[in-house]
C-alpha cells in the first residue's frame, strides 16, 4: 500500500460492516421518520427570523424568489446525497461517502468539517434556544436571571436554559433512535402545524399593492434589492435549509435505506420549500416589506401578524388572531430542540463511523448493548456542547455552521463524479440524473454562497482544518485499519498531509491579514491569534516532512 491517504474504503466492506453481527445500530426508522427527521432538522427559527431581515434589506417581496434559488443549490447537493444513500446506507455521511470514492484523507477533512455543521451547529441553536425560553416566560410574567442565562461574553456567568436543552436532547438520544424519532415527530407536527396555520389565516389579509414592485430597484449598492439583492438574500436564507443531508447520518438506522433514504432526503426538502414560499409569501402580502427593517428574533413575524386584522375609522388596525405570536414561539421553541437533537445524532453517527475506521477512539463506536445505541459518544458529546453553549457567544459559531455545510456538500457533489466514472456497475436504489451537469452546478453553487461569507468565518475555518489536520497526523494514520502497519506507510501518509497542512497555514495567515487589512484592525485579537497559530504549523509540519523512516 504505497500511500494510505488516497485508500478508499471498498463497497462491500462498508455493506458488510452495516449488516453484520455484534456492535450495530438498530434498524427503526421507516420512510415517514426520515422525512420527520429531515423537516425536524431543517425548519427551525430561521423561517421565522431571516425571512424579514432578507426582505427588508436584500430582495424586497421577490425573497420567494431568493428560496427558490437556495433550494435549488439544496436541490443539486439532495440528488447526490440521495444516491450515495441508496448504494452506500452506512451511517457517517459525507464522511462515508468520501471514503469510498476519494480516499481516507479527503473522508477524514470532510468527517472533520462536518462538527462544525452538527456539534458547533448544535451549540448555536442552543444559545437561541436558550433565548427564546426567556421570551416565553416573560409573556407569563417569569423573569429568568441574566447571570444565568448568558454566558460571561454578553454579561452573564452561565447559560443554563441551553445547557438544560442539550443535556435533555441527549439523554434521549442514548434511550434510543426510534424514541427519539417519535418525539421528533410530535414536534415536527406542532411547528408545521403553526407555519400551516400562519399561512391560511394569514392568506386572506394579503394586499397586492405590497408585492408592487416586485423586484424592487437596486440602490446603486451590490446586495440591495434588485438581481444582485434576490441573489445575496439566496446566501442569507440558504441557512434556513441547513439540516436535510442530517437525513443520511442515520441511513444504518433505516429499514430499507436504498428505497427510504432518497425519499427523506428529498422529501423533507421538497415540503420545506413548498412552505417556505408560502409562508414568505405571506409575510411580505400582508404588510410592505420595509415593516421588517430593523426587526430580529420572531419580530418580522410579529409585525406580520399585528397587520392581519381589521382597520378602524382612525387607520389603525386591530389584530384578529393576537395568540398566534405565542403560538410562534412556542413552535419556535420546538423547533430549535428539533434541530439539536438531529444534529447531536448526525454528530454522533459521523464520529461512530470514524471510530469503527480506526481514526478516532474506540469509544465513539461503543454501543449500549441493551438501547443499542452509541451512549459514550452521545455523552462525551453532551459535555462538548454543554460547555459551548454555557459559555461562548452564538455569533462566534454561527456562521461555521453554514460554511462547514456547504463544503460538505461541494465534496459530496464532486464524490458523485468520480463513483460513475470509478464504479459504474455498483447497485444503485437512485441515480443523480444528468451527471456531471447536476453535480457541477451544485459544487458551483455551493461555493458562490460561500463566498459570501465573511472572512473572519474562512479564518475559523482554516483554524478547525488545521486541528484536525494535528489529530490525523498524530493519530488518525497511525491507528488506521486500512493501513498496513508498516511504518514507512505512515511516514509518507505524514508527509503528504504535513505538506497540506503548510499550505493551508499559509493561506490561514493570507486571509487574517486581508482581513486585518478590511477592518482596519478592528478585530486585533482575531489577527494575532490567527498569525501565531499560522506560524506555529508551518514549524511544526515542516519538521515532520524532515523524519526520516
Amino acid at each position: 500500500m504505497a500511500n494510505q491517504l488516497w485508500v478508499k474504503k471498498p463497497i462491500d466492506k462498508l455493506l458488510q460492516e452495516s449488516t453484520g453481527e455484534g456492535n450495530q445500530l438498530k434498524r427503526t426508522l421507516g420512510p415517514g421518520s426520515l422525512v420527520a427527521l429531515g423537516v425536524g432538522a431543517i425548519i427551525g427559527a430561521g423561517l421565522f427570523s431571516i425571512t424579514g431581515g432578507a426582505a427588508a434589506n436584500q430582495a424586497g417581496p421577490a425573497i420567494t424568489i431568493s428560496f427558490m434559488v437556495a433550494a435549488l443549490g439544496c436541490a443539486f447537493a439532495g440528488l447526490c446525497y440521495a444516491e450515495f444513500a441508496s448504494m452506500i446506507p452506512v451511517a457517517g455521511s459525507a464522511y462515508t461517502y468520501s471514503y469510498a470514492t476519494m480516499g481516507e484523507f479527503i473522508a477524514w477533512i470532510i468527517g472533520w468539517d462536518l462538527v462544525l455543521e452538527y456539534a458547533v451547529g448544535a451549540a448555536t441553536v442552543s444559545i437561541s434556544w436558550s433565548r427564546y425560553l426567556i421570551k416565553f416566560l416573560e409573556g407569563f410574567d417569569v423573569h429568568l436571571p441574566t447571570a444565568l442565562t448568558v454566558g460571561p461574553w454578553d454579561g452573564g456567568i452561565v447559560n443554563l436554559p441551553a445547557v438544560f436543552i442539550v443535556i435533555l436532547v441527549s439523554l434521549l438520544l442514548m434511550k434510543g433512535t426510534e424514541e427519539s424519532a417519535k418525539v421528533n415527530a410530535i414536534i415536527v407536527g406542532l411547528k408545521v402545524s403553526v407555519v400551516v396555520i400562519f399561512i391560511v389565516l394569514g392568506w386572506q389579509y394579503i394586499d397586492n399593492s405590497n408585492y408592487i414592485p416586485y423586484i424592487p430597484d437596486n440602490t446603486g449598492t451590490f446586495g440591495e434589492f434588485g438581481f444582485s439583492g434576490i441573489v445575496r438574500a439566496a446566501a442569507i436564507v440558504f441557512f434556513a435549509y441547513v439540516g436535510f443531508d442530517a437525513v443520511s447520518t442515520a441511513a444504518q438506522e433505516a429499514k430499507n435505506p436504498k428505497k427510504d433514504m432518497p425519499i427523506g432526503i428529498l422529501g423533507s426538502l421538497i415540503i420545506c420549500t413548498i412552505l417556505y414560499i408560502l409562508f414568505a409569501h405571506v409575510m411580505t402580502g400582508v404588510t410592505n416589506y420595509t415593516s421588517f427593517k430593523g426587526q430580529d428574533g420572531i419580530a418580522p413575524v410579529a409585525v406580520a401578524i399585528e397587520h392581519m386584522g381589521s382597520t378602524d375609522a382612525s387607520g389603525v388596525i386591530h389584530p384578529d388572531y393576537p395568540w398566534l405570536n405565542r403560538a410562534i414561539i412556542v413552535a419556535i421553541l420546538g423547533g430549535y430542540a428539533s434541530v439539536i437533537l438531529v444534529m447531536l445524532l448526525g454528530q454522533s453517527r459521523v464520529f461512530f463511523s470514524m471510530s469503527k475506521d480506526g481514526l478516532l477512539p474506540r469509544i465513539f463506536s461503543s454501543v449500549h448493548p441493551k438501547y443499542q445505541t452509541p451512549v459514550r459518544s452521545n455523552f462525551m458529546f453532551m459535555l462538548f456542547v454543554s460547555l459551548f453553549s454555557a459559555f461562548v457567544p452564538a455569533r462566534v459559531v454561527g456562521e461555521m455552521t453554514s460554511i462547514g455545510t456547504l463544503f460538505a456538500f461541494i465534496l459530496v457533489c464532486i464524490g458523485i463524479i468520480v463513483m460513475r466514472k470509478q464504479m459504474p456497475d455498483v447497485p444503485r436504489g437512485f441515480k443523480t440524473p444528468l451527471v456531471p451537469l447536476i453535480p457541477i452546478l451544485g459544487v458551483g453553487t455551493c461555493f458562490f454562497m460561500m463566498a459570501f461569507l465573511p472572512l473572519d468565518t474562512w479564518i475559523r475555518l482554516f483554524v478547525w482544518m488545521i486541528i484536525g489536520f494535528d489529530v490525523y497526523l498524530w493519530y488518525g494514520i497511525k491507528n488506521s485499519f486500512l493501513s498496513d502497519g508498516q511504518a514507512s506507510t505512515v511516514l509518507n501518509g505524514r508527509k503528504v498531509a504535513g505538506l497540506t497542512g503548510i499550505v493551508l497555514a499559509v493561506i490561514l495567515g493570507g486571509i487574517a491579514i486581508a482581513h486585518n487589512a478590511m477592518t482596519n484592525g478592528e478585530q486585533a485579537g482575531l489577527f494575532y491569534f490567527s498569525m501565531i497559530f499560522a506560524v506555529v504549523h508551518v514549524i511544526l509540519f515542516g519538521l515532520s516532512q524532515m523524519k526520516k523512516a
